[in-house]
């Protein structure tokens, strides 16, 4: 028998596009190659399309202040657990404000949605307000539940660009009101592939896995692939081949895995490595001792469908 015939391989496939809770039907391909045989099994996927249910709220001139002595109190202990990256103040916020913070910054993949603070809560119908449409144009009228938002208190933004705008949010009823600073910033793409393994080690480590070192072997591959899902989001690639063949399993033999993932679910590194751990089957490439190296590919085109694109590519070579 050649090398090619006796060497051995174990080839994990994932695909998810993970994002507004909208349930499709998906198929994972598991092969494990060992003389020829070859087994399937399917599991439940999502769609990562923002829905007709997200709109962008009124836009409105102004309020007047009409508060008349009356306050707005939450809940006894009422605590927003919002996704990584997130914020919300726990301070108690001033009368008829909704802000402790005058300024905050956010990258332009929208790596957060924009929140009041102070464990406010039931504030009603609000209106939110953007000086610079330039940077951010509009608000959806509801908040990326999915990533831990409420949309009780928190907005997703439309980012059109860089630079700075005043951000204006009220209750219709007058009783608060308040602005803040928002500046939008580029995405830092070569450092948050590197914060993708930073993040999967933490996880290997915490379940007692020795940590994975940065693949440069396949590094150009997993570039490729991250820029090919704006094409085709699938295992396939555009010219017709398999995913591996971006970063083929050496003649000696090797291992090798890819976990893909796209659009407002994976806007920073911790919120697409939460997505990633909260699904069984991508959570199972992150944390296989089998493999020893990771390159991680990134794009963000926001003239794009989904984005914010990346790909992970594991392997033993």
């Amino acid at each position: 028998m050649t090398a090619a015939l006796i060497k051995q391989t174990r080839i994990t496939i994932l695909l998810s596009l993970n994002a507004a809770a909208i349930l499709i039907a998906g198929i994972l391909i598991s092969a494990s190659i060992w003389g020829g045989n070859l087994e399937f099994r399917a599991v439940s996927e999502r769609s990562d399309e923002i829905t007709d249910a997200i709109e962008e709220t009124e836009l409105i001139g102004s309020v007047s202040d009409n508060s008349d002595g009356k306050t707005i109190s939450s809940a006894d202990g009422v605590t927003y657990q919002v996704a990584p990256n997130g914020w919300i103040s726990s301070d108690p916020v001033s009368r008829g404000e909704l802000w402790n913070e005058t300024s905050i910054t956010i990258y332009r993949s929208a790596d957060i949605d924009i929140c009041v603070g102070g464990n406010q809560s039931n504030l009603g119908s609000m209106y939110w307000q953007s000086s610079n449409q330039d940077v951010i144009s509009g608000f959806y009228s509801t908040a990326r539940t999915w990533l831990g938002y409420s949309s009780d208190v928190c907005r997703y933004p439309i980012i059109k660009g860089t630079g700075t705008t005043t951000v204006t949010a009220g209750t219709y009823d007058g009783l608060r009101h308040d602005s803040i600073t928002v500046t939008v910033v580029d995405v830092p793409s070569e450092q948050w592939k590197h914060d993708v393994l930073s993040l999967v080690n933490e996880e290997r480590t915490k379940n007692g896995i020795a940590p994975l070192e940065w693949g440069t072997t396949c590094e150009a591959g997993a570039a490729v692939r991250a820029r090919e899902l704006m094409t085709d989001y699938s295992h396939i690639r555009p010219d017709g081949s398999s995913w591996e063949t971006a970063c083929p399993i050496p003649d000696s033999g090797g291992s090798s895995g890819e976990n893909l993932m796209a659009g407002n679910s994976a806007v920073s590194p911790k919120t697409v490595m939460a997505a990633w751990m909260n699904s069984p089957d991508h959570r199972a490439n992150i944390l296989s001792p089998n493999f020893t190296k990771l390159s991680v590919g990134f794009i963000f085109d926001p003239e794009t469908k989904y984005k914010t694109y990346w790909s992970q590519f594991f392997s033993t070579y």
